[in-house]
């Protein structure tokens, strides 16, 4: 999981920058919206339209957000809320579909056979959130597995960078380790919701 591995250096960089934020009373809300909206659209206007290299660097310009508003808000006075953590999932799950929707959509044009590997990858993307939401509403925690949201990110923005460089194959290879990682990742976290049950 290389989102386990970054996420505490990360942290540390953020930490700052987020305090300073605070201080002139930007909301983490405010940030997740900017993020959200500002990647989604990002995502349509640029890849829809087969530009990848520079829809990779707009795009997770505003997927950078998303590391901000978590600490933001655990920085908080209020330490974040429910309506915040759910405003955050509605707009990672919509920027996710996004990106992934418009590359499929210009290949489409052309009749690409890596369209359906797309659509498989952003159907169990949205799985493997879908799964530790439901786990977790019903007590059970339910983190990891090979490909986090964060690990899906790096993969496929690595794919369509190295694709806008033209790169032979990349964006093929992307999306394919892309949907079989997101695939395994929806059993990894059935099996520990299911070993949770069992041992409950």
């Amino acid at each position: 999981m290389i989102s386990a591995s970054i996420k505490a250096p990360v942290t540390r960089v953020i930490t700052p920058l987020c305090g300073w934020l605070l201080a002139r009373g930007v909301s983490a809300n405010l940030l997740s919206a900017i993020g959200g909206l500002g990647a989604s659209v990002s995502a349509i206007a640029f890849f829809s339209r087969g530009i990848y290299f520079w829809g990779m660097v707009v795009t997770l310009f505003f997927i950078l957000f998303d590391l901000l508003d978590g600490t933001l808000a655990r920085m908080s006075d209020s330490g974040g809320s429910t309506w915040g953590a759910l405003l955050d999932s509605t707009l990672d799950r919509i920027s996710d579909a996004a990106v992934l929707g418009s590359v499929a959509y210009f290949l489409m044009k052309s009749h690409d056979r890596l369209v359906p590997v797309l659509i498989v990858a952003l159907v169990a993307g949205g799985l493997v959130s879908y799964i530790k939401a439901r786990a977790e509403g019903l007590g059970i925690a339910c983190n990891g597995g090979l490909a986090e949201r964060t690990d899906r990110l790096i993969i496929i923005f690595l794919a369509l960078g190295l694709a806008g460089l033209n790169v032979p194959y990349a964006l093929m290879v992307g999306a394919w380790l892309l949907a079989l990682a997101s695939v395994y990742t929806i059993f990894e976290r059935l099996l520990i919701v299911y070993h949770a049950t069992k041992s409950a």
